[in-house]
């Protein structure tokens, strides 16, 4: 089964541009219990929509796991209470989507970035990932 996901980055520490050029990019650094727990639920072939946060606050892309939940060793330690997964870019949003449109759209009202504003990974349902598809004008999947 195919789950949904939205990843939420500062574009001045990892944006959509850097993981187009590095072809596989590796999702770490993520301290947080429930975004921590979101990784481990990744599965290979999982979409994600790449979301810049801060800055820019609009989703501009889609990528996908490509490799599930291994331990996360960003900082230099061997903990194995945080995760990290790699995803490799699907294609860049014709239009990105800002956070201002997902606010006024009614079919997005219950979308945990609305929820849960700091979580950096969240579930999306199928509906909510077709219907953010839909407003940056994506038809390929």
């Amino acid at each position: 089964m195919l789950n949904y996901w939205l990843i939420k980055s500062e574009p001045d520490t990892y944006s959509w541009k850097d993981l187009e050029n590095e072809e596989i990019g590796t999702w770490d650094g993520v301290r947080n219990y429930q975004a921590r727990n979101n990784l481990r639920a990744m599965r290979l072939g999982d979409k994600c929509l790449f979301y810049h946060s801060v800055t820019h606050k609009s989703i501009v892309g889609v990528c996908e796991v490509c490799e599930e939940a291994f331990m996360d060793t960003s900082y230099g330690n061997e903990n194995p209470n945080w995760y990290a997964v790699r995803v490799k870019p699907v294609f860049a949003f014709k239009n990105a989507v800002s956070l201002a449109q997902i606010k006024e759209n009614p079919n997005l009202a219950g979308i945990s970035l609305l929820r849960q504003t700091r979580l950096s990974v969240c579930p999306l349902s199928q509906t909510e990932f077709e219907e953010l598809l839909r407003m940056g004008d994506n038809d390929e999947l």
